[in-house]
């Protein structure tokens, strides 16, 4: 069993950044590891996923070059750096722990999220 606690969230201004981080209870070293965001009234929306070894990471389109994604499996515990948030970024940002390629949004545990709000 895996539970996953996000953390990091808040209200930020158009161009700033956030560093969310979720960590996890049990081992997550076999899984792939994602986050992806839900805005209300939008379906789920795959943003990042890092392999096992967190040598091969994976990035929707509309964040590439602003966010990064790194675990720390030593820690348990998996990180999104955002920088340059949109305020289209705005949405609740969950982790997410899948043993399928993370961008199928097939997760196996999934944490409550984390609410992110970019202003414009």
């Amino acid at each position: 069993q895996v539970q996953l606690v996000e953390s990091g969230g808040g209200l930020v201004q158009a161009g700033d950044s956030l560093r969310l981080s979720c960590v996890a209870s049990g081992r997550t070293f076999s899984y792939y590891m994602v986050w992806f965001r839900q805005a209300p009234g939008k379906e789920r929306e795959f943003v990042a996923g890092i392999n096992r070894s967190g040598g091969r990471t994976y990035y929707v389109d509309s964040v590439k070059g602003r966010f990064t994604i790194s675990r720390d499996n030593a820690k348990n515990t998996v990180y999104l750096q955002m920088n340059s948030l949109k305020p289209e970024d705005t949405a609740v940002y969950y982790c997410g722990a899948s043993q399928v390629d993370p961008r199928r949004l097939e997760y196996d545990y999934w944490g409550q999220g984390t609410q992110v709000t970019v202003s414009s």
